[in-house]
């Protein structure tokens, strides 16, 4: 009686096999096809490097560095189905520097050139005085890191320790909002300029913030395909907080309920700037700092004070940035130590992650020998100093244009920082009774 049942279900099975291997041959052949034209796309894309040069006096708060990144780096289209997936046409992605060589600080924005002109126009109409002017790649110069070279390094991505609803201190917090007299003003920038005007002859610190329109999404509950946005999960969110503290009122007619939230005190806080978040424009963003430094100057205490150099946009309520993807012994796991030559291997990667600005449209190499797929115990024990050394998956997560600026804006004139360049003399028009 058993044998009929089990030959009628081989047989289906034996049906079936080939339609799913046809599905999961025809979906790998797809993300290729995708990954394919993507890159050639990308390809075709030619970036600049500009180098602002603030004014001597910033008299401006954060916000005008938001309204700058709003206007000038928010390039969300609709792409078609011909240009998505033939041409293979993505967003433009732009990266925000902050460089110190030999001491000398220096602000960036990577971009393609197409939109050099748009972010020059909303940089002078922000700091009329500041000067943009395209520069080489500061990265050239330091080659590569490996055993034989001059140079050694360190670098760290970040990632937050929340969810992505939940903000992170930002300039507002810190009341520079509200334009301050320049004696009084706390500004979180500060400390970063400081500490990197503070290297030496052969040191070199960097950090960069990589931002493209947010697309990420979410599957919505209940559904089979649906998804929602960013808004919409900060709501999920926010409401899953609140489902303790909310109950459902019968009314007179005992058909309609009325519903009663009543949160604690201590949420305040929070679900205020949970929701102030969602009021600004979002961005995907990847967050990446990098040392080099020739090896006779390389002071590792260095690598500490530029990841500490972050805590400060910590919100304990709320969110906070935390070191992940770091370049050291540790950086697999805390068991089986890498060796120097495989630190060394991780450095030399970043370094060239740096460089190429990528944090979105990961090459193929990244993709397959991710991190992820080569979890502990085969990671440590394959990849340590041996066959495989896999590499990380970048993090990347949506900050709205409040929190970007808090990061990335020209200091006041309370930072004293001689290692800072600044434009120290006024242009203005001539006036309009000249003779001719």
């Amino acid at each position: 009686m058993l044998a009929p049942v089990l030959h009628f279900f081989n047989q289906i099975i034996l049906a079936v096999l080939p339609f799913i291997a046809i599905i999961l041959l025809g979906r790998i052949a797809w993300k290729f096809w995708l990954h394919y034209i993507q890159q050639d796309f990308i390809s075709g894309i030619d970036f600049v490097l500009l180098e602002i040069t603030p004014p001597r006096d910033v008299l401006r708060s954060p916000k005008a560095m938001e309204l700058f990144i709003t206007n000038a780096l928010y390039h969300m289209s609709l792409k078609g189905g011909k240009e998505e997936y033939w041409q293979g046409a993505v967003w433009f992605w732009f990266s925000l520097e902050i460089a110190s060589i030999d001491g000398q600080v220096h602000f960036y924005i990577r971009t393609p050139t197409r939109v050099r002109g748009l972010i020059e126009t909303q940089m002078y109409a922000q700091y009329p005085q500041s000067q943009i002017r395209a520069v080489e790649d500061y990265t050239l110069a330091v080659d590569e890191i490996t055993p034989k070279s001059a140079w050694n390094g360190w670098g760290c991505e970040f990632k937050l320790e929340k969810h992505e609803a939940f903000p992170i201190k930002t300039y507002v917090d810190f009341g520079l909002d509200k334009d301050p007299k320049e004696e009084f003003k706390v500004d979180p920038v500060s400390p970063v300029v400081e500490l990197f005007g503070s290297m030496k002859k052969g040191e070199q610190m960097w950090m960069q913030i990589v931002i493209t329109p947010t697309k990420k999404t979410w599957h919505t509950h209940g559904t089979w395909f649906g998804k929602h946005d960013f808004i919409i999960e900060s709501q999920e969110v926010i409401n899953k907080m609140l489902r303790p503290y909310t109950r459902l009122q019968q009314g007179i007619d005992k058909k309609e309920y009325a519903k009663e939230i009543r949160p604690p005190k201590f949420f305040d806080n929070v679900l205020t700037a949970m929701t102030a978040k969602t009021g600004k424009v979002g961005f995907d963003t990847g967050i990446r700092v990098f040392y080099a430094a020739k090896k006779e100057v390389f002071d590792p205490n260095n690598r500490r004070n530029l990841r500490l150099a972050f805590r400060q946009y910590a919100k304990p309520d709320c969110n906070q940035l935390a070191r992940c993807n770091s370049t050291q012994a540790d950086a697999y796991s805390g068991i089986f130590l890498a060796s120097k030559k495989t630190i060394m291997t991780l450095a030399n990667r970043m370094l060239r992650e740096y460089r190429e600005r990528s944090f979105f449209h990961e090459s193929l190499r990244q993709q397959v020998f991710a991190k992820p797929h080569f979890q502990w115990p085969i990671m440590d024990v394959f990849t340590v100093d041996s066959i495989i050394k896999a590499y990380f998956h970048p993090n990347t997560f949506v900050l709205n244009t409040e929190e970007i600026a808090t990061m990335w804006h020209f200091p006041g004139q309370i930072l004293k920082v001689p290692t800072l360049e600044r434009i120290e003399s006024k242009e203005a028009s001539p006036p309009t009774n000249l003779p001719i």
